[in-house]
């Protein structure tokens, strides 16, 4: 539960907590808010009008965020052959098949993101229970099972925010820290907006993004204007 001391009771009367803001103006807003002193990651939620019962309603993927997401990310490739090299080169931190896989089912998990090749799943996928527990299990809808391993390595470790719709039809993301001030935040927002925008199903009707808000680990959650995302997305 978020701590509610008399800074958060003050730093409540920076804004209209029923009013919607622009994008823009929900990070100054979110900024200002700022009342602890450790650097708090920012948070997007989207209220979605699917039915997330539905397969063909399932909104899953990852945006590329320019600015990253404030952290090292240590990325192991699970992969055989010529395709080694490849992941080496492209800077992972853990690369190879049988070893890796036996370390993992040993109990290893010094790594933070999956990526594995098509031709190695059948292993990996020996390791679902162990590594879906977790969200690590490599995905084609994440890009962590291709063989484009230079592009998904790089991806990973430049800074992504994956995200997953609940059954409640809402999705939630990170998109930073509060340290990388107003700009960067938005940049990031609006690469997320983008990419939740252009994952809208087909056979969804009605308002696709029904409630937008953004809000950091410890402030007050701002209401977004989902009019103002026309504007960028």
């Amino acid at each position: 539960m978020k701590h509610r001391g008399k800074k958060y009771t003050n730093s409540v009367k920076e804004f209209d907590r029923l009013k919607k803001y622009s994008l823009k103006d929900a990070v100054t807003i979110m900024l200002k808010d700022k009342y602890v002193k450790f650097d708090e990651a920012v948070d997007i939620a989207f209220n979605l009008g699917i039915d997330p019962k539905q397969s063909d309603q399932m909104v899953r993927g990852a945006a590329v965020l320019p600015h990253g997401l404030g952290k090292k990310v240590r990325v192991i490739v699970i992969t055989k052959g010529e395709k080694v090299k490849e992941a080496e080169e492209a800077g992972a931190d853990f690369v190879g098949l049988d070893e890796l896989l036996a370390k993992i089912n040993g109990g290893w998990f010094e790594f933070d993101k999956v990526v594995a090749t098509p031709d190695v799943m059948g292993q990996v996928g020996k390791l679902g229970k162990v590594l879906g527990t977790r969200g690590l299990m490599p995905n084609p809808k994440l890009g962590t099972v291709t063989f484009d391993l230079k592009k998904a390595v790089t991806e990973l470790k430049a800074g992504r925010t994956e995200f997953r719709v609940e059954k409640a039809g809402i999705v939630h993301a990170t998109i930073g820290r509060v340290s990388f001030g107003g700009e960067k935040i938005l940049d990031n927002a609006k690469a997320l907006v983008d990419m939740i925008m252009k994952l809208k199903p087909q056979s969804s009707k009605g308002i696709y993004v029904k409630k937008m808000s953004m809000s950091s680990t410890m402030g007050h959650s701002i209401r977004i204007d989902v009019g103002d995302l026309k504007n960028f997305a």
